[in-house]
């Protein structure tokens, strides 16, 4: 009698990657590159002071670098698809958010953009941005012969302008401007036909040309839309412009060239900053432009966080910044690509087009390509609420990512 037969084992199917290596691994590069170079802005203003080391910014980073960590792995837990039947609902809560930062925000420099809970400050217009990617995301994912109505299109305009208008009003005009890259690129994503899209695009650009016209050519009297007067200056250092109004005198033309030289201070040292790095920086804590305070304490750690990383790396330096958020951005379009629906597809085409204003305007406006708006570097800029929503629109990534291949 033969012996029984032994069942074979069955083949062991490929596995599936769950995690975007290539992004995460680009993401703890840029949140070391972050730690580092925060404790080197402030490291020895800190301890010039006696700070204690656990009120230090750096430490505070790297807190938030782990709350945003812990949000990312509790969020993925959960299907974007299901996140997203809340989306409307986090929209109207983040709205409700700016509409208090109006009422009772906390004011710094004369901008309303924080609620302070006890000790803990955060800025609600970071929020919005997430909140507005999901809820926008999940309104465009309707079938695609509806967005072809105007009523359709009109709505959407309407989620994105919202925000935008509240952001504005704090002011932040550099938070308030993101919300529309990332619009218009989540329309193009849904397939809205074209000649919607351009007459939009077409007033949008009117608009803006007129309020650049009567910043840099019309007297105060015949400025229809009013900017506040330090974004009225950034446009005029942007653009090297006369700060005198046209008619001034000779006493007002000498005061408005004085207060030009004070307002393009900050710009010209992050300049500064840039250039004199060289090929390979002055190495790591040893920056003079921050160290002897010529680039302002107050925003080389946050607004102009990537001067300090370019003087004391180099060019070089800047390189393998841009290059981790190269990977960072190319893993987000290969995430859209893979995208199993319609709602992850334009969902990850939005937070890629989020990051890519951010960095885009960040770095430009400290070489003087774009003008200075105070949006902050993710992960690299100094910010507890900027750290963690950044690193939440990483995780929607994630999360489409490792959902991709469920029907």
């Amino acid at each position: 009698m033969s012996a029984p037969a032994v069942p074979l084992p069955l083949p062991r199917l490929p596995r599936e990657h769950v995690v975007e290596r290539s992004l995460w691994i680009a993401v703890l590069g840029l949140m070391l590159v972050g730690f580092a170079f925060i404790f080197s802005a402030t490291g020895a203003s800190e301890t010039a002071r006696g700070a204690a080391w656990f009120d230090r910014l750096a430490v505070r980073q790297a807190i938030a670098y782990g709350l945003g960590a812990g949000l990312v792995v509790a969020s993925c837990l959960v299907d974007y698809s299901r996140l997203a039947r809340w989306s409307l609902v986090a929209y109207w809560v983040s709205i409700s958010l700016l509409v208090c930062v109006y009422l009772f925000g906390v004011e710094r420099l004369g901008a309303k953009r924080w609620i302070a809970l006890g000790p803990v400050q955060f800025q609600p217009s970071e929020f919005a941005k997430l909140a507005f990617l999901f809820a926008f995301a999940n309104f465009l994912s309707r079938p695609q012969g509806e967005l072809a109505s105007r009523a359709i299109f009109a709505k959407a305009l309407g989620m994105a302008f919202l925000p935008f208008a509240l952001v504005l009003k704090q002011p932040d005009l550099g938070s308030a401007l993101v919300f529309m890259p990332s619009a218009i690129v989540m329309l193009l994503v849904a397939g809205v036909p074209g000649r919607l899209l351009g007459r939009f695009l077409g007033g949008a650009t009117g608009v803006v040309l007129l309020v650049l016209l009567q910043v840099l050519f019309l007297p105060p009297q015949w400025r229809l839309i009013k900017l506040e007067e330090y974004q009225r200056h950034r446009l005029l250092v942007y653009f090297n412009m006369d700060f005198a109004d046209p008619g001034a005198s000779e006493a007002q033309r000498t005061a408005a060239r004085a207060e030009k030289a004070n307002k393009s201070y900050n710009v010209d040292q992050a300049l500064i900053s840039v250039g004199s790095g060289g090929l390979w920086g002055k190495g790591w804590r040893q920056g003079t432009q921050g160290a002897l305070g010529y680039l302002p304490r107050a925003v080389a750690h946050n607004d102009f966080i990537f001067s300090v990383i370019a003087e004391e790396t180099g060019f070089a330096g800047c390189i393998v910044v841009l290059g981790l958020y190269g990977a960072v951005l190319f893993s987000g379009i290969k995430v859209a690509g893979q995208a199993r629906d319609r709602l992850g597809r334009i969902l990850a085409s939005g937070v890629v087009a989020l990051l890519f204003t951010h960095v885009f305007v960040n770095i430009g406006m400290n070489i003087r390509l774009m003008p200075v708006t105070g949006i902050p570097l993710p992960l690299l800029s100094a910010g507890g609420t900027s750290v963690v929503c950044s690193l939440l629109a990483i995780g929607v990534l994630q999360n489409i990512h490792q959902n991709r291949k469920n029907y």
